[in-house]
This record gives C-alpha cells, sequence and structure tokens, in this order.
C-alpha cells in the first residue's frame, strides 16, 4: 500500500507539473497576443534610434488586433478590431505586405490620403518641407572600438513629433523620388537611416503599409547587446550589455 502510495503521489506530482508548464505557456501565448511581445532588431535601417541587438517591447494594443497580431498570423480575422490609426512619428512593427510575410520596424510618417516626396534629402509632407536641424555627427562604434561618422539630422514633423535621421550619402537613391499619395487605408513608413532603408519609398519591395498589417507600437528598450554576446551568454552581459540604451523610451 505504501508503494502504490508513492507512485500516485509520483504521478501526482509529474501531473502537476505538466499543467503548471501548460498553464505558463498560456498566459506567455495571451500577454504575447494581446498585451507586449518582445522584439529584436536585426539590422541598420532604424539607426540612430535603433541598433542591431537592441531588444524591445512592443505594444499590442496600441492599434487594435488583426490576424497579424497572432502568432503565425492564424488568426481568422478580417480588418482591425478596436483599430486606431498610428500618430505621425509612431515607431511601429508591421508584416511586410509584399514578397515574404516578415515583421519590419519603421516609422510612421505617413497617413491615409498624405502626399509624401522626398526633395535632396528633405522629407516633404503635402508639399510641405519637414523641419531638419543639422547636429553633430552619429559616432558608431563597432566591439572593436573601430569608429564611423554619419551625417545627423534632427527632424520634426507637423504634430510636433522629433527625432533624429542620418544621411550617409549626399544623394543617396531615394533622396529624390516623385510623390507618393498615401492610399485610404493605409501608413507610410521610413527609416531613421534613410540611405540605408528598404521602406515604403520602394513601392515593389515595400510600398505602402495597410493597416491590418499593423503588429504594434515599439515602447521601450528593454535590452541591448553590442554584439559581442548571444542571448543565452549571460556571463558576457557585464561587458556586452549597452547599459545606457535599457529603458530608453520610443513613444
Amino acid at each position: 500500500m505504501k508503494e502504490e502510495a508513492v507512485k500516485a503521489k509520483a504521478k501526482g506530482g509529474v501531473g502537476e507539473t505538466i499543467r503548471t508548464i501548460i498553464y505558463a505557456v498560456l498566459i506567455a501565448v495571451v500577454i504575447r497576443t494581446f498585451a507586449y511581445e518582445p522584439f529584436k532588431i536585426p539590422s541598420e535601417s532604424m539607426l540612430p534610434t535603433l541598433m542591431i541587438g537592441d531588444y524591445l517591447f512592443v505594444s499590442k494594443y496600441s492599434y487594435g488586433y488583426s490576424r497579424h497580431s497572432f502568432p503565425f498570423s492564424l488568426a481568422p480575422i478580417s480588418g482591425r478590431v478596436f483599430g486606431d490609426l498610428p500618430e505621425r512619428g509612431d515607431v511601429a512593427v508591421f508584416k511586410k505586405p509584399i514578397g515574404e510575410s516578415v515583421d519590419y520596424i519603421k516609422r510612421i510618417v505617413g497617413l491615409p490620403g498624405d502626399r509624401m516626396q522626398m526633395i535632396n534629402g528633405v522629407l516633404n509632407i503635402n508639399g510641405t518641407p519637414v523641419k531638419r536641424e543639422r547636429v553633430e555627427d552619429f559616432v558608431d562604434r563597432d566591439r572593436f572600438g573601430n569608429a564611423r561618422r554619419i551625417a545627423q539630422y534632427r527632424e520634426t514633423l507637423p504634430n510636433g513629433r522629433s527625432y533624429l535621421t542620418l544621411d550617409e550619402e549626399v544623394q543617396g537613391i531615394m533622396d529624390n523620388t516623385d510623390v507618393y499619395t498615401v492610399p485610404e487605408g493605409h501608413v507610410f513608413a521610413m527609416g531613421d537611416n534613410r540611405d540605408n532603408s528598404t521602406d515604403s519609398r520602394f513601392l515593389s519591395h515595400v510600398g505602402y503599409v495597410p493597416v491590418e498589417n499593423l503588429v504594434g507600437r515599439a515602447e521601450v528598450i528593454f535590452m541591448s547587446l553590442d554584439g559581442s554576446a548571444e542571448w543565452y551568454e549571460i556571463w558576457k552581459y557585464p561587458t556586452a550589455i549597452r547599459w545606457n540604451r535599457i529603458f530608453d523610451s520610443l513613444s
């Protein structure tokens, strides 16, 4: 009898452990779907605002919910539920509308009906140049201490949102464009690293972003690694973490 009781207790312990794991996974899925999702920056297209190795939280509720709010975009939802347009200047994650459906992160600069154009590297919205001021160069250092200097500007949108942009080339390939008229139900997204960003200016690669494709708004950087350590190499964190970037707000 005693042996059977021990076996029953062990079986019950295993069952309880499995249930706890299932509950934990379900809670994580709910939080990731409806509240916040972590996101890692894979490219330099949003320099200087975001750097490769930045980890940030994206609020899923900011623009409402679509099928892209759910894992693998599997939810049978058409359009958005509790939908709301981004504000001009928001840094947003969205599903790339053309080609492979991967996550992109860019700044929303154009809203439905806006006329967007780049003239000599200056963003124009509805025929008016956006305020652009030259500031100190952006100095980027790799983990070996090598530095590069890039021309940096402070851009201020009509609603007062202000942020820094980079201009690596005096006459980049997209520094002068035709006029883009943003269709209804879409937004216009651009990277802050203007000469190193595939964004809405490239109509055959990204183009206008359907509101339905918005995943969420970038809120805060919670971790930043300089490339000398992977996320699981905790023992390297003291020297690999960019401590000055942690808890930087993006909204």
